[in-house]
């Protein structure tokens, strides 16, 4: 199998808000760059979503290292809590219902094509691929920004 390096980020601006992803898949000295967005979301939705549209990509099964700063995805798998969620019918282990879920189980999916590993970097310490990830997840946030300020504009005008 193929071995592939996934660079993964997701940015939102507001928490709630408008927010962007980019994944960048290294292969064999060569990089795909793809990226994407949500007029309202969340951090953690576009940090999933990165990682799942980079899985999306690849074309047959590949041994594929996901790198990230998100402790959130990266910790779901490396500390198994992902498994333990799917055993307590996708709740915590303090009762609570698993945010995200339909996005942890299409990357569940996802996962099963592959040999997947999770790695863990720290953000915006100056690692190449992953503030390239940060700077077009921003660019696809900050592009539907200025859609909905378009809209709003648009709309007090036709009043």
């Amino acid at each position: 199998m193929k071995q592939v390096t996934i660079y993964t980020d997701g940015a939102c601006l507001g928490n709630p808000g408008p927010g962007g992803w980019c994944c960048i898949l290294t292969y064999n000295g060569r990089e795909k760059i793809f990226s994407g967005g949500e007029k309202h979301t969340t951090n953690n939705r576009m940090e999933l979503m990165s990682v799942i549209e980079g899985l999306k990509m690849l074309k047959e099964p590949c041994f594929a290292q996901i790198v990230s700063d998100s402790k959130y995805v990266v910790d779901a798998f490396n500390n198994k809590w992902i498994y333990s969620w799917i055993n307590n019918n996708w709740k915590k282990s303090g009762g609570s219902p698993v945010k995200n879920r339909e996005l942890w189980e299409e990357l569940l999916k996802q996962c099963d094509n592959h040999k997947v590993s999770f790695k863990h970097i720290k953000g915006h310490s100056g690692h190449e691929y992953n503030e390239r990830c940060d700077v077009e997840a921003r660019k696809q946030a900050e592009t539907l920004q200025s859609e909905q300020q378009d809209e709003v504009i648009e709309t007090e005008t036709l009043q």
